[in-house]
């Protein structure tokens, strides 16, 4: 498995600085952010000379684009809002073969309005399933136009609140352009090791063969989001069964601050020689 972080942790608006930060803290691999460029997370145009500069910049530093975030809220209730991420993801498409990256990331989405990370009883409808499919179907198409892949990640605030809700998404949708993000993190609030484990390890199992992109972030024993390592999520045993499945892509850290970037690459750089010795 390669080491990579979200290229947003650090702060600036050229690829150059920001590509830096990643290789100095001790990553090969980025998930990276339009706005690193200066420009919305998901926008209207992207010039070649924008793309010539990630490009040049990831090279320069040795680092490797594993995705591109496209996340927009895919059953926003406004289907203007809907129209529109998704001829923003086409310009994403269409940008990712110069960067290079075959993988764009989304969000698969909630009835909240305001929030496209903030759960919503409406998620559970079967309207918000069927808006979710009709999203994914031209998603596809705009993903077979220019040879990318679609990476969609379980999260409890999201339609796609399980494994078993990815499953059955990528059995419907029928294409291999679709495949799974996966964060242990998205997947429980508080939780016994054993159960963690259980929710965990079933989800690995029913997705393994979809998983393209592993995420690191952690929970605490109340339930909040915090930094890898820190929290209650088992690691060790998280990477030992990505390596039973023959994982061997990204693991991308999240939801960190710049100063603690090192430090996870550390943590997560040894849990990994663990597992491998």
């Amino acid at each position: 498995m390669k080491l990579g972080i979200f290229a947003k942790t650090f702060s600036g608006a050229e690829p150059e600085g920001v590509l830096a930060s990643v290789a100095a803290t001790g990553f090969s691999a980025t998930q990276y952010n339009m706005a690193c460029s200066g420009l919305p997370s998901m926008p209207d145009e992207i010039s070649s000379d924008v793309a010539a500069a990630i490009h040049l910049a990831a090279t320069r530093h040795g680092v490797e684009i594993v995705a591109l975030s496209g996340t927009y809220n895919m059953i926003h209730p406004d289907p203007d809002v809907r129209a529109l991420g998704l001829k923003r993801l086409e310009v994403l498409a269409a940008a990712a073969s110069s960067l290079p990256t075959r993988l764009i990331t989304l969000c698969t989405g909630t009835r909240d309005a305001e929030d496209q990370w903030r759960g919503h009883p409406d998620n559970e409808t079967p309207q918000a399933w069927d808006d979710l499919l009709a999203a994914m179907e031209i998603a596809v198409g705009i993903a077979e136009r220019y040879d990318v892949e679609l990476g969609v990640e379980p999260e409890l605030a999201n339609v796609i609140n399980s494994a078993v809700k990815a499953r059955r998404l990528i059995d419907q949708i029928g294409s291999p352009r679709v495949k799974i993000v996966f964060d242990p993190a998205n997947l429980f609030e508080t939780a016994r090791l054993d159960q963690q484990r259980d929710i965990v390890s079933s989800a690995i199992d029913l997705l393994a063969d979809d998983i393209v992109m592993g995420h690191a972030k952690d929970r605490t024993a109340t339930g909040d989001f915090t930094t890898a390592g820190k929290g209650v999520l088992d690691y060790p045993w998280y990477l030992q069964r990505l390596k039973e499945i023959g994982f061997s892509g990204a693991l991308v850290t999240h939801g960190l601050a710049a100063g603690e970037a090192a430090g996870v690459a550390a943590f997560l750089g040894r849990t990994l020689a663990g597992i491998e010795a």
